[in-house]
């Protein structure tokens, strides 16, 4: 697998101060994409286990949430296969701190159903995302004043919610961050920078 970009020190893809990986590779082609360089497999460089090990490093310091994982699209199946072994490692490391992830595809008609690939690699990918926005980008719809995603079909789901009562749970903003975190100025809840 390739990647785009790294960035250590995101405000804008989910809560908190994050380290956000950009694969490489998306078949969706949506109209209007802020990243269609990364529609290319090929685009940007391996995403060999050196690079692995500097991501890992970045999520170390107290003040990082996580981790989020965009793309180019992170659900193709050959991302699945090389990101599956690397978020397993995240989450035994850091066990507290949540991964986002944004896709074009459908949580339920894609995700849950096999379409994509090998359904226990997918299941797995699954099993690590806290927060999954699901939905292709429809420009028609884009809409700036959004909260973490572009266009107003696409969804914030609660991920281990919606797989642990076997019903789709959207995301309702607070619950995976600590109240007493905000108060005390050391979360950025929104990205506002206030």
């Amino acid at each position: 697998m390739n990647y785009a970009t790294i960035k250590k020190h995101d405000i804008a893809n989910g809560l908190g101060v994050r380290v956000s990986l950009f694969v490489s590779g998306c078949t969706h082609h949506c109209k209007g994409c802020f990243n269609p360089e990364t529609w290319d497999f090929n685009y940007g460089k391996e995403f060999t286990p050196e690079v692995q090990e500097e991501v890992i490093k970045a999520l170390a310091p107290d003040y990082i949430s996580g981790l989020s994982l965009l793309g180019g699209e992170p659900f193709e199946p050959s991302n699945q296969a090389a990101l599956v072994p690397f978020l397993r490692k995240v989450k035994q490391l850091y066990p507290t701190k949540d991964i986002w992830c944004y896709s074009g595809y459908n949580f339920e008609s894609d995700m849950l159903t096999g379409k994509l690939g090998d359904a226990s690699v997918t299941d797995e990918m699954l099993s690590y995302i806290d927060i999954l926005v699901d939905g292709e980008f429809v420009e028609s719809l884009k809409d700036v004043s959004l909260r973490f995603k572009g266009s107003s079909n696409q969804r914030i789901i609660d991920v281990q919610a919606s797989l642990a009562t076997d019903n789709l749970v959207l995301w309702d903003g607070e619950s995976n961050i600590d109240r007493k975190d905000i108060a005390g100025g050391s979360i950025d809840c929104c990205g506002c920078g206030e």
